[in-house]
């Protein structure tokens, strides 16, 4: 693989902290700036929406930019969110400073998803695509809690200078070994836009947030699950969510090599695959070690999805992939928030903490079930792609 895809990876390293290392370091922020627990979390929703914003906002501001200059200008945007992070005197500065770093996670992340695969030849398009993303496991795997520790034993704000070194370095490796990527002839933020008229660019949107949804709605709620049904003492929960890291780390390198060999296969496999492995931990999450299998499995048919959902849109948005791409990283994000909304619910409706599982499981199907009609459906059935006229050239 082109040694570039590495620095993306960096890239989503430092976006991965930034975005997930938050929830393990909330009481101290808390506690910090004398807000509840509560107005906390408002640390963690409102970088959630900022990045389903920018993720199609910046992502069709960029269009007519130059993709390496727009990801470089994308992590100087990350550097200085993550900096005011650090520096925040009081919580409204501290939620700007997470707004600024969480509106280029979105376009970031789109995209360098199209430049991983203008990389690499046709047949590792979304082996390209996972590399990037491998950044954003590792982060799960390894970075959230070192960066969690060393908030507890340095103070918080020490973690963000810490996420704010990453994006330098992943700056420095962007302009060294990212090629000069120039934006497609004629590119224009309006006519991007067009490319929503394509059925089946929202029917790839729509699988991806049932999808990741039935995931991290399952994800959201796994403390509970573990500590209140397996058994688990409350200080073993970090050690078992790095497990639930490895099935992503190892779930996302494997299913971007089945994609490219597959893509059809691979996704149906996974989305039936992960549906099946929440029903069986919903089942046995009384046993414990049927309970770590469960997380292993889980992040593996979960994050093993991500390759092949993007190459999928790409494939049915030639026209504007860059949108597209951007597009589906919100769709993602939406996935996340209605997945643990829905988890929630199931809670408060006293289900028990079994069924934020039985609840993914369903969501997870429906996606199958999304992907198994737009495989039946062709190209444009309902609506013609876009198509982007020739450049005039003057």
């Amino acid at each position: 693989m082109p040694i570039a895809l590495y620095a993306l990876a960096i890239g989503g390293f430092g976006i991965g902290l930034t975005e997930f290392v938050i929830a393990g370091l909330l009481p101290e922020v808390a506690a910090d700036f004398h807000v509840t627990e509560a107005v906390a979390g408002g640390l963690i929703s409102g970088y959630a929406l900022a990045v389903a914003v920018g993720a199609i906002a910046l992502t069709a501001a960029l269009t007519r930019v130059d993709r390496r200059r727009a990801l470089l200008a994308l992590m100087i945007l990350f550097i200085a969110g993550n900096v005011l992070s650090a520096l925040a005197p009081n919580y409204g500065l501290m939620l700007l400073g997470r707004i600024l770093a969480a509106l280029c996670h979105g376009a970031f992340f789109g995209i360098g998803s199209v430049v991983a695969t203008d990389l690499v030849p046709a047949e590792k398009k979304a082996a390209a695509i996972s590399v990037m993303f491998t950044g954003l496991t590792v982060a799960n795997v390894l970075g959230v809690p070192l960066g969690t520790f060393l908030g507890q034993a340095a103070g918080w704000r020490s973690t963000f200078w810490a996420i704010a070194a990453v994006g330098v370095l992943a700056f420095a490796g962007i302009a060294a070994l990212t090629p000069a990527t120039p934006a497609a002839a004629g590119a224009d933020p309006l006519r991007e836009f067009r490319v929503f008229a394509n059925v089946q660019v929202w029917l790839s949107i729509l699988v991806t947030v049932l999808g990741f949804g039935g995931m991290f709605g399952a994800f959201s709620y796994l403390a509970y699950t573990l500590t209140g049904v397996s058994g688990f003492p409350s200080g073993a929960v970090p050690w078992l969510l790095i497990i639930f890291g490895v099935g992503l780390f190892a779930g996302n390198i494997l299913g971007g090599r089945a994609a490219d060999r597959n893509l059809p296969r691979t996704l149906i496999v996974l989305l039936a695959g992960l549906a099946a492995v929440l029903a069986l931990f919903a089942l046995t999450a009384g046993h414990q070690i049927a309970a770590i299998a469960g997380l292993l499995l889980m992040g593996g048919f979960g994050f093993g999805t991500v390759p092949g959902l993007q190459m999928r849109i790409l494939g049915h948005a030639e026209q504007a992939p860059t949108l597209a791409s951007g597009a589906n990283i919100a769709a993602f994000n939406v996935g996340n928030a209605f997945g643990a909304y829905l988890g929630g619910l199931t809670i408060s409706a006293g289900l028990g903490y079994r069924s934020p599982l039985w609840a993914g499981a369903a969501v997870t199907l429906a996606a199958l079930l999304v992907y198994l009609l737009a495989t039946r459906l062709p190209a444009g059935e309902f609506a013609r792609p876009a198509r982007v006229p020739a450049p005039t050239g003057h």
